[in-house]
């Protein structure tokens, strides 16, 4: 901090601010590490989803094979399926990161078509793709949560690094300065004190 003026009231203030900064480089510091070890778990989850949701499409299309071959192509029946439009996402806060919550509000799944000039295969076929639909919500809140948090720690990365290798060091020159500065000119009083009672 250049162009400080060396007075005691100055020193008292660039210590404050020292211990500020010092304080916010440890809480800074600490939520790093808490949305590191968030984000390590939704990694992991992430990863789980998606072997999950390959397994279920895997099964949705061979069941939609069969179907096909049953029934003939299953399209028209396929479209008496409800378009799912329920959903919303809310969000919640964790160590100041908004993270989306999707929620579906489709009611639970129904068959839609009739079961004389279907097969048990179109059946699955549908059960699977709706469960493969509930994975793909899960994982995109997790994904866009994991989006989230590692952006809020590069920004948090960025901002202890700022505090710990500009902030506190500047400071820390600051108080040198003028303890050096306000010790010179102690001396010198103190000097010139003692010439004057020399001279009495």
């Amino acid at each position: 901090m250049a162009n400080v003026l060396p007075t005691k009231s100055n020193l008292l203030a660039t210590k404050r601010s020292l211990h500020l900064a010092d304080t916010g480089f440890t809480l800074m510091d600490k939520k790093r590490s808490i949305l590191i070890r968030e984000i390590m778990g939704l990694i992991d989850k992430a990863e789980d989803l998606q072997k999950q949701i390959d397994t279920v499409f895997a099964d949705a299309y061979a069941a939609l094979s069969s179907a096909n071959i049953e029934l003939g192509n299953v399209r028209e029946l396929a479209g008496a399926v409800p378009q799912d439009t329920g959903l919303s996402v809310r969000y919640r806060s964790v160590m100041g990161v908004e993270i989306p919550s999707i929620q579906s509000e489709q009611p639970p799944l129904e068959l839609a078509y009739g079961f004389i000039h279907t097969s048990s295969s179109l059946d699955s076929a549908c059960i699977s793709f709706n469960k493969v639909k509930e994975l793909i919500l899960d994982l995109a809140e997790t994904e866009n949560t994991i989006y989230r948090l590692a952006y809020s720690i590069k920004k948090a990365q960025k901002r202890s690094n700022a505090l710990k290798n500009v902030v506190i060091p500047d400071f820390e020159k600051t108080i040198k300065d003028i303890s050096e500065s306000l010790e010179e000119k102690d001396r010198e009083e103190f000097v010139r004190l003692k010439v004057l009672k020399n001279m009495d």
